[in-house]
């Protein structure tokens, strides 16, 4: 029983030794702020922006969409007042 105890001692050190090792070669240099905002710059380049003309569209339908939502929500907000005023009057 003792002899079992003392391998499963000595695998959870080895696990332990596993996982310093592991950490320490996952352990990233630090960059320098220029490095950083110079890797922003190169990913803003991958970017496919949209054109004016879909930056155009897509600004009118979420208007669009507002003003329907904003609709929906005032004739349900007004139908809840007018019920309201019956029950309460």
């Amino acid at each position: 029983m003792a002899k079992n105890v003392l391998l499963g001692k000595e695998k959870e050190r080895q696990v332990k030794e596993q996982q310093k090792i592991a950490k320490a070669k996952n352990k990233k240099k630090r960059r320098s702020p220029a490095r950083f905002f110079k890797d922003i710059w190169n990913e803003l380049k991958k970017v496919t922006w949209p054109t004016g003309k879909d930056l155009l569209s897509s600004t009118l339908a979420v208007i669009v969409f507002i003003v329907l939502v904003g609709a929906v929500i005032g004739l349900f907000d007004f139908g809840m007042h007018s019920l309201f005023s019956l029950i309460t009057a």
